[in-house]
């Protein structure tokens, strides 16, 4: 069993940050953008979506630091540096070297000749890209992919320029994370967003947490649990491994807990569910809610709000205790347990994140979790509400502004009214749907606003390959990462500003938007100067792409909007309800919150109620085909997740530990139950290969990974992505939500061949 930390945060934490800011090389620069992190008038972090009230010294956290740090380095990839290296070798690298090389900082063209990328001038970059949208045969052979981290603006301007060309192809980050929980939402309440503030944190008396690890993932989500537990809140987590951060907390910013004198137990009970089994725990709690503490139903709720009680009680009373039992992983008692806590007042908050939202069953989970919610009446209550926690800085902000492949009949009309032509209605690409046009030579270009789409997506291999079949691929973009190396005949690299620097476009300090994990829309400006005079902002790069290709096509002084970004909003403003007076709502200390018809007991469904999920409990975590391969095994077939390290936001790999589970210096590993080690033959530190388990005759596997005895409920094991990414088969996704089933890949471990 590894050494891990007893706690979150602490002195540790500062002495990670100091050394990222040293590694930075730009340790002065880095202290002052620290301070005005997350603050009014200050730049929105590039990490997380937790959202912040703005006051106080300081608003980072470790990994925010990291992020800032990672960002803002001395370190440049220039012409020098790609003169040296050939994309062959660089291929070659690890992702966290890659990223390390520093900041991109000018426009590079793929010589497919040299196997290099070379400088290109932003005119001649511009020009290209119009000129290979505009030979392609079809709107829909173009695919628009955008990250969470693009701001408002540019995501705004990015779907305007994607609809006058007549496509829906707006694949995005969050079909790889998050989308089961805008389906789910939407389906249940009608909204696909979270009902919650950060306030409610301040009034709940309970808080589940399912499947997050804020620890690593969301840090700044600590302090509000901190703060909830200190005055009594009863903090419930179900987490398949037990990570420090729900355990124990001490605060960096409070000078008895960063000594070590002091630390805050955040969770009162702590539930290990088997992946996958959340879905079962939900339906045993509502369970005994309904059958054993009837009386805490909330009657006249349900009546006024609510449809399908009685359909939905019919199927939780059907669900055998037995196989709610097998397929959580808890007991009987346990589940009890927390749905007595759950009732005890309609102040509840249940939170959620990639545990939840990467299984075959996920949208089914996440409407299971938001019935206990309607059962007792605990949502549109201060304190009480759903809270799908977001991953990247503005992954919600891009669904808002129209990062969808199926828009509203109501928002393809407010485009039309403001920009005078008619979107196209055919819905279009999710990543799944990209990835696999791209692979089977449907689609011919991909223009990348941010992200690591090859790092990213399951399937390595599948993936990679799609990429490289590309005719012309675009990646705008801070640092190098491994989508810029899959290069197809021809592939452009486009250099950004980052959240830190100085956007002077226009000859003015032009600020952009972004929104939180609650729906709280702010803006954000840097302040250090850029890395080069050769770095334009995402907006104006957007701006000019869609300049250049649409030409005459649509009315727009793309040059008004290049110079203030305030007249993006004036159009936002038009199309997107909630952004009445966005300019002057923005000046405010914090922004201001966009309007959420759920938290107000106004239900946008079919029924116009709330509806409960009367489905039965899955009855496996894999496809039948699948199920039946695994029952002719010789071997034992183990669960797997990927999940990420400390070190680590997404697909950025800020170094080798993983300090809060004793690890150091390596990421070749896989966390496995003593006892099944014991089973297999294995100690720790014995080297293993992985292999995948799937229906389609293709070998997935990864080798020479250590194995480590870990907390982890028998029968499931845990690897880093994305190195254990080539285990995901491509077609391992999520009902209805299309998204990558992470959390679930059966596979197989034996001893290495060499």
């Amino acid at each position: 069993m590894p050494n891990k930390s007893s706690k979150a945060g602490g002195i540790a934490s500062v002495k990670s940050t100091v050394n990222q800011l040293i590694k930075s090389k730009q340790v002065r620069r880095n202290m002052l953008n620290l301070y005005h992190a997350n603050k009014h008038e200050g730049f929105d972090c590039p990490g997380c979506a937790w959202g912040d009230d703005k006051s106080g010294a300081f608003r980072f956290c470790e990994n925010g630091a990291k992020a800032i740090a990672w960002e803002s380095t001395s370190e440049k990839v220039d012409a020098a540096f790609f003169a040296q290296h050939t994309v062959s070798e660089l291929r070659k690298q690890s992702d966290h070297w890659l990223e390390s090389q520093g900041r991109l900082v000018e426009p590079l063209r793929y010589n497919a000749q040299t196997d290099k990328y070379e400088p290109i001038s932003w005119e001649q970059a511009f020009t290209h890209i119009a000129d290979g949208i505009n030979a392609l045969q079809s709107p829909n052979e173009l695919e628009l992919y955008t990250s969470g981290r693009a701001s408002n603006e540019a995501s705004f301007l990015y779907q305007v320029f994607g609809r006058a060309l007549g496509t829906n192809n707006f694949p995005d980050c969050s079909n790889m994370c998050h989308e089961a929980s805008g389906i789910a939402l939407k389906r249940a309440i009608g909204v696909g967003k979270g009902t919650v503030t950060l306030k409610d944190f301040d009034a709940a008396d309970t808080i589940f947490v399912f499947g997050q690890n804020p620890g690593t993932n969301h840090p700044r989500m600590l302090n509000a649990l901190r703060s909830a537990a200190k005055r009594g809140a009863t903090i419930v987590s179900f987490n398949n491994l037990k990570e420090v951060g729900l355990q124990r907390f001490a605060s960096p910013q409070k000078p008895a807990e960063l000594l070590g004198l002091q630390a805050v137990d955040i969770s009162a009970r702590y539930y290990t569910p088997k992946l996958g089994g959340d879905f079962a725990v939900a339906r045993g709690m509502a369970k005994v809610i309904i059958e054993e503490l009837a009386e805490q139903l909330n009657q006249d709720f349900i009546n006024t709000h609510t449809h399908g009680i009685d359909v939905y009680i019919e199927q939780v009373k059907a669900t055998q205790w037995q196989d709610i039992e097998t397929r959580s992983g808890l007991t009987r008692a346990d589940i009890t347990e927390a749905a007595n806590l759950f009732v005890r007042s309609q102040k509840a908050i249940t939170c959620w994140a990639m545990g939840i939202t990467q299984h075959l069953h996920s949208v089914d989970t996440i409407h299971e979790l938001t019935s206990l919610h309607l059962l007792t009446g605990a949502i549109g209550v201060p304190g009480s509400g759903m809270c799908p926690v977001r991953g990247h800085s503005n992954v919600q902000g891009n669904r808002t502004m129209g990062i969808l492949e199926a828009p509203t009949q109501a928002f393809n009309q407010a485009m039309q009214a403001v920009f005078d032509f008619a979107p196209p209605e055919k819905p279009g690409h999710r990543v799944y749907d990209a990835i696999k046009a791209l692979h089977a030579g449907q689609s011919k270009m991909l223009i990348c606003l941010g992200g690591n789409i090859a790092a990213a997506s399951a399937d390595t291999a599948y993936t990679e390959q799609a990429l490289r079949r590309t005719a012309l691929m675009v990646n705008i973009a801070t640092k190098l990462n491994r989508t810029h190396l899959a290069v197809g005949q021809d592939a452009l690299i486009l250099p950004c500003l980052g959240r830190t620097e100085a956007d002077t476009t226009g000859g003015k300090n032009q600020a952009i938007t972004v929104e939180d994990t609650f729906s709280m829309v702010h803006a954000s400006s840097g302040n250090t100067p850029p890395a080069s005079d050769l770095l334009k902002s995402e907006t104006e790069i957007i701006a000019r792409i869609a300049q250049y290709t649409l030409k005459e096509r649509i009315a727009l002084d793309w040059e008004s909007l290049i110079a203030d970004y305030s007249n993006i909003r004036e159009l936002i403003a038009k199309v997107i309800p909630g952004f009445d007076n966005f300019n002057a709502q923005i000046q405010q200390p914090g922004g201001f919150h966009l309007y959420n018809s759920a938290a107000n007991l106004q239900w946008n469904t079919a029924s116009g109620k709330a509806e409960f999920n009367a489905v039965a409990l899955p009855e496996a975590l894999f496809p039948d085909s699948v199920q039946s391969k695994i029952a002719q095994q010789d071997s034992p077939v183990f669960t797997l997740q990927t999940l990420r390290s400390h070190d680590q936001y997404n697909t950025t790999v800020y170094g080798m530990n993983d300090r809060y589970r004793g690890v150091f210096g390596e990421r070749q590993l896989v966390f496995m139950h003593a006892e099944d080690m014991r089973l297999l033959g294995l100690t720790d530190n014995s080297l293993v290969d992985i292999s995948t388990i799937w229906d389609d005759d293709t070998e997935r596997k990864v080798t020479q990974f250590r194995a480590m005895s870990y907390d982890i409920p028998q029968g499931n094991v845990a690897c880093y992505y994305p190195e254990t990414n080539p285990l995901i088969p491509f077609e391992s996704v999520g009902l209805a939500s299309a998204t990558p089933t992470s959390k679930s890949v059966p596979v197989v471990i034996s001893h290495s061949e060499s």
